[in-house]
């Protein structure tokens, strides 16, 4: 009889929808690594909510963006994307965290002098180290013919680290928009971003559906949405909430993307399509 194959699954976020993020037992802050300006150091903030022990090993990825949003890992550069790992340092490596306990990781930028114009991107992953126990530990099988399994969750969170070096600039437009009802009950928002300039962009997105009287009602939030370079453009989709006194066969929906900070948000881009066309 089979129980068990010794499987471990591992978890990589890489949208980031807080600015504290967490995923498992680890919390994060801030969301994104940003080196502009005369800025040389930051701190990242490690906090452990959970009740046992965790171990994170840290270190620098490569990813690219798709046209649909997804994230893959690379190791070579597409046209026009530029790696920022090579220019980092940080430190420590690993972390143990004991239940509630935090810690800060030192990450430094160098070298600025020899990089040229323009944004460079790698990734910070932290990986979850598995808690190993020691020999002789596991609980024995009743059955000592059979095979064990057990599914060992390992959590992974990756955070994005941006160089950005000269006065580069980013703007966006919202097209496309188009609405549905998924399963005539989910509604449903789809809509293409077009980046221009030489740097990424991320923001919030704000979902409102406008009346034939013009009231509006926030109907969907979408946090840390990002279009990163080398990539154009993007495709998005959320469902919506359904709320009373909301007709989707009706009015007008408007979505606005705003800069991902309370005080005096930007407004980067707005875009509206009609309902019951």
């Amino acid at each position: 009889m089979i129980k068990v194959l010794k499987t471990f699954i591992t978890f990589i976020l890489f949208t980031l929808p807080v600015v504290i993020y967490a995923q498992g037992d680890l919390l994060i802050t801030p969301r994104r690594v940003v080196f502009e300006g005369n800025t040389r150091s930051i701190d990242l903030n490690l906090a452990n909510t959970g009740r046992d022990t965790a171990v994170y090993a840290i270190s620098l990825v490569q990813i690219r963006m798709t046209d649909e949003g997804a994230f893959e890992t690379i190791t070579e550069p597409e046209p026009g994307q530029k790696f920022a790992d090579q220019n980092i340092r940080f430190f420590p490596r690993q972390v143990t965290l004991g239940p509630g306990e935090s810690q800060v990781v030192k990450v430094q930028l160098y070298r600025q002098n020899q990089l040229a114009t323009g944004e460079y991107r790698s990734h910070f992953y932290f990986r979850a180290v598995e808690n190993k126990k020691p020999l002789g530990t596991e609980q024995p099988l009743s059955d000592p013919n059979a095979i064990s399994v057990m599914l060992k969750p390992v959590f992974g969170i990756t955070i994005p680290v941006i160089i950005r070096v000269g006065d580069i600039k980013a703007s966006v437009t919202i097209s496309d928009l188009s609405f549905s009802m998924v399963n005539d009950t989910v509604p449903n928002i789809s809509m293409l971003f077009t980046r221009n300039g030489d740097a990424s962009i991320y923001g919030n997105l704000t979902f409102y559906h406008v009346s034939s009287s013009g009231t509006e009602t926030k109907i969907g939030v979408a946090n840390g949405v990002a279009v990163y370079t080398p990539n154009k453009s993007r495709r998005f989709k959320l469902n919506l909430s359904r709320i009373p006194g909301v007709d989707y066969t009706k009015g007008m929906l408007k979505v606005v993307f705003t800069s991902s900070t309370d005080i005096k948000p930007e407004k980067y881009a707005e875009a509206e399509t009609p309902l019951g066309k």
